[in-house]
């Protein structure tokens, strides 16, 4: 498969940061059902392999979290509480709320998966998604930890008959079906809308109107998470996947103010470059002394 690389980042302007003609995901939680049809499109359109289902025991979701094979994820929130707002013993039938979100790649504007990659396996495209090129990835896994969302991960297999690439592996925007004319197969199989797929200024200006839309019936906690001109994005610089959370990030397992873990390394390697400077000058005073 041939990829168009965008190297660098021209004309970022507008609220998103994205670069004029971005592409990407507007996640709206309010019309999720949680049914997961996204995670099966995923699935059956990139061939990934089926996950060992399972209940953790503490929430109802059996397939837990993104991996390096889901590539799509619909979370279960249970807000499960009694009259007084302790976790009760038992469940009763409608006793609480669940939110519902089916997370993603945020195809960030500044990749920290992209920065961390020393080969160049990770790149830009011309719909400025970002993109791992599988011929290119040696599997080092730096990547890994540079993301602030959790989202990449190397396929390390099932530990039982898969054996996986030990390659790193994220949503790809569907790059194939986008170079095609078409949506992304998890926007096309969701029933409620609840992930709509587009360009990225024009999902901003839809969000903004559906926020504004939930406010005036009541839901006074809705806001867009990803809209750097509110915040809620730190040093990412704003997001080509963004959404629609009616309670704080951390609820959705979210990180409230995410940052690139390598630009924390940067005071530390001037620290230590300092200290290695006032050791040799220490050095050269102490010989000159004798």
């Amino acid at each position: 498969m041939s990829t168009k690389v965008i190297r660098d980042q021209p004309g970022r302007t507008g609220t998103t940061g994205a670069r004029p003609g971005a592409m990407g995901f507007l996640t709206d939680t309010t019309l999720c059902i949680g049914c997961k049809a996204c995670e099966v499109a995923c699935k059956q359109w990139n061939q990934l392999p089926m996950d060992e289902f399972g209940f953790t025991g503490y929430s109802y979701d059996n397939t837990g979290d993104l991996s390096g094979t889901t590539w799509r994820h619909v979370a279960f929130i249970e807000r499960i509480s009694d009259s007084e707002g302790r976790r009760p013993t038992s469940m009763r039938a409608f006793q609480s709320n669940w939110l519902m979100m089916s997370d993603v790649c945020k195809h960030c504007v500044n990749a920290g998966c992209m920065e961390a990659c020393p080969t160049g396996a990770i790149i830009r495209t011309e719909f400025d998604t970002v993109v791992v090129q599988q011929d290119v990835c040696n599997g080092c896994g730096y990547c890994v930890p540079a993301c602030p969302f959790g989202v990449i991960a190397l396929d390390l297999g099932d530990g039982r008959a898969r054996v996986g690439d030990h390659k790193a592996h994220k949503c790809t925007l569907c790059y194939d079906r986008l170079r095609d004319g078409l949506e992304p197969a998890c926007a096309k199989a969701c029933p409620t809308d609840s992930i709509q797929f587009g360009l990225v200024e024009d999902l901003m200006d839809r969000a903004k109107q559906r926020v504004a839309d939930l406010r005036a019936q009541g839901v006074e906690e809705a806001h867009i998470y990803g809209d750097r001109a509110v915040g809620g994005t730190g040093g990412i610089d704003g997001l080509n996947a963004f959404f629609i959370l009616t309670a704080p990030p951390e609820v959705y397992n979210l990180p409230a103010q995410p940052e690139l873990p390598q630009r924390k390394t940067i005071p530390a390697s001037v620290s230590t470059a300092l200290a290695a400077v006032a050791f040799a000058v220490g050095a050269i005073l102490s010989l000159r002394r004798k």
